[in-house]
């Protein structure tokens, strides 16, 4: 058995690498579970259900589409812009039928799912609360089948931009900007939820029914975000003069150094900001400056100084009210989970600061101009590539009418009109088992519940005018 290892110590570095690879990957899956909170506690108790289900149905469906058209696709775009040799029947070839012996091909392609399901999730927090569900899975077909595939062709998959020297270490632009991009522009075209914005323009707080929900959805996201970027940092074992050695693991004890500082800084930035502004210390700020923070340093995480993963961090938190502030009560567009201030504009921030503070430059190894030009040019094609896509799929649902539920509905909720169930049936009205006799509401087991002046009789009409009011 001793031999047998020492004649192919390949095939035992290559299964410790896979098991790598597929442990972080499935971490970076559980971040659904933290998206899932976040959104869920961000909304109101009557969408609850709705934003639930859009979680699992972009992974169901978004990620069958990867496999079948956008794996592909991304292989066929770097190849078209990056100057190399592609053929359109290998690059599905090798995702469907991939040769004998090659053992990480569908490992590598899981590798690559999972980070184009995060980008699609990203988008149905801006949306929620008035999106038609038809509608957002619509969109999430599209982004799987090429929105996010192009930009990853353009990148990751040896496209113009890889050639120009643009830096996204593990998605920071090509993930979260993108998704904040996308959810930013979906929310402008759809519009926003009833009586968000009055009529002089002013706006006005519709709070999510559960900052617990939310704060858990967070902590879970940063658990998930060291798959992300530890995962991606380098392989634990490698060969050399017929050696097994470990792994880059310098690079991998920088990565884990700068995304503890970023997410940390993230969140002291956005608490600072929002004491100076209110002189109180919001709680869903701190839970989603500490995810920009995270986003911040996502692009460049491994070759940065760790100082600078801690002024990274505290911008990217800082600017999260700011942002938020100015998309709401200046662009008046309705981002109800806050994406593009915690995924687009804190992953835009955290690419164009590479040249400040990245190693190379430090060390005297590389030009200021010669690292900030290929990622100012990276940042605007991948920014105006997702706003024109995403503009082009929403406007066209708008125009035939898919893209907003009704008013009624609005009102209803959307867990009740979408989906058909109430997420919390003890908040509404007594439900079957119960009857009213004067005043008095008597349960089916003879218990009393309730017990009021007079005898009430509510039509639902009045009760949906109710709700309406409420908004």
């Amino acid at each position: 058995m001793i031999i047998a290892l020492q004649s192919d110590l390949s095939a035992l570095v290559q299964g410790v690498n896979m098991i790598w690879v597929l442990t972080v990957t499935f971490l970076i899956f559980f971040m659904h579970a933290g998206f899932a909170m976040l959104e869920a506690g961000q909304v109101r108790s009557k969408n609850v259900a709705n934003q639930l289900t859009k979680n699992l149905l972009t992974w169901s469906v978004g990620v069958v589409i990867y496999f079948l058209v956008g794996a592909a696709v991304s292989t066929i775009a770097g190849g078209l812009t990056g100057g190399g040799s592609y053929a359109v029947v290998d690059a599905f070839a090798a995702i469907y039928l991939p040769e004998a012996g090659a053992a990480a091909a569908w490992v590598n392609w899981l590798f690559g799912a999972v980070f184009a399901m995060t980008a699609a999730t990203i988008v149905s927090g801006a949306v929620a609360g008035r999106a038609k569900l038809r509608a957002y899975v619509s969109y999430t077909i599209l982004l799987a089948a090429v929105i996010y595939p192009v930009v990853v062709g353009f990148t990751w998959g040896g496209g113009f931009l890889a050639s120009l020297g643009f830096k996204d270490f593990a998605g920071g632009v090509i993930v979260h900007a993108m998704g904040g991009i996308a959810g930013l522009t979906a929310a402008w075209i759809i519009g926003p939820r009833m009586n968000r914005f009055n009529d002089d323009g002013s706006a006005n707080v519709i709070p999510g029914h559960s900052l617990t929900f939310a704060v858990l959805g967070t902590l879970i996201l940063a658990f998930g975000w060291y798959g992300f970027n530890v995962g991606t940092s380098a392989s634990p074992l490698a060969l050399s003069d017929g050696s097994v050695v470990l792994g880059s693991f310098a690079t991998v004890g920088r990565v884990a150094l700068v995304t503890t500082l970023g997410m940390a800084a993230g969140a002291i930035g956005a608490a600072g900001v929002a004491v100076y502004k209110t002189g109180k210390v919001d709680t869903l700020y701190v839970a989603n400056g500490l995810l920009a923070g995270l986003v911040g340093i996502t692009s460049i995480a491994d070759a940065i100084v760790w100082p600078g993963a801690i002024v990274v961090g505290i911008l990217a938190g800082a600017q999260l009210p700011v942002v938020f502030e100015f998309i709401e009560k200046r662009l008046h567009i309705d981002d109800v989970c806050a994406v593009f201030p915690v995924h687009g504009s804190a992953g835009i921030l955290g690419a164009l600061a590479y040249p400040f503070v990245a190693t190379s430059f430090w060390s005297g190894g590389a030009s200021f101009v010669g690292l900030l030009v290929p990622q100012v040019v990276g940042v605007a094609v991948i920014a105006l590539w997702t706003f024109a896509a995403t503009a082009v799929v929403f406007g066209a649902l708008r125009s035939i009418g898919q893209a907003r539920v009704s008013r009624q509905h609005e009102v209803e909720g959307l867990d009740t009109s979408e989906h058909g169930v109430d997420t919390y049936p003890e908040f509404g009205s007594p439900d079957e088992s119960t009857a009213r006799v004067d005043g008095r509401t008597f349960r089916s087991d003879g218990g009393v519940t309730s017990h009021t002046s007079e005898t009430t009789a509510t039509s639902e009409t009045d009760s949906e005018a109710r709700e309406e009011d409420k908004l």
